[in-house]
């Protein structure tokens, strides 16, 4: 019998690679992206301990007040807040890489998918053509019988 080669198989192959180099680039991103997460999470409790040694630093409970320690104390709540709003712009980048690998992936598996149904109409076509031409044989040889048949019984 025979079989079904879809003609375009070399690019739906190339399609389902680069989709699947999609879904890699997507999640190489949202490493980045969780990456950045945990750095701004990470800054923030940063700032939470500094700000908390300032208000000890500043606390008439302490006795006497430290004015040096508590300028370097403000000063590296500032320092720290600053650096969280570098991560927090860090993580905005990354979080617009995600959307835009997951929109690349999208697109790729619509293409990639569009080529299956492609394939599998014209399988469906093909099993169709081949069904015919099979029901085409067995009624001519049907018929070949049948004629032989009605010619044993003419010679009798």
């Amino acid at each position: 019998m025979a079989k079904f080669r879809f003609p375009l198989q070399a690019l739906l192959e190339h399609r389902s690679r680069i989709e699947r180099d999609h879904r890699v680039l997507v999640a190489q991103a949202e490493r980045a992206r969780v990456d950045a997460e945990n750095e701004v999470r990470s800054r923030q409790q940063s700032i939470v301990s500094i700000k908390d040694d300032l208000r000890e630093a500043l606390s008439p409970e302490a006795g006497s007040i430290n004015l040096r320690e508590a300028r370097l104390q403000a000063n590296a709540s500032l320092h720290a807040t600053l650096r969280t709003q570098q991560s927090a712009l860090q993580l905005a980048g990354a979080m617009r890489r995600v959307d835009g690998a997951r929109a690349a992936l999208v697109e790729a598996a619509k293409e990639r998918r569009a080529l299956e149904l492609l394939r599998d109409r014209r399988f469906e076509a093909w099993k169709q053509r081949m069904n015919k031409a099979e029901t085409n044989e067995l009624d001519d040889i049907a018929n070949a019988r049948a004629a032989r048949g009605d010619e044993d019984e003419g010679a009798n």
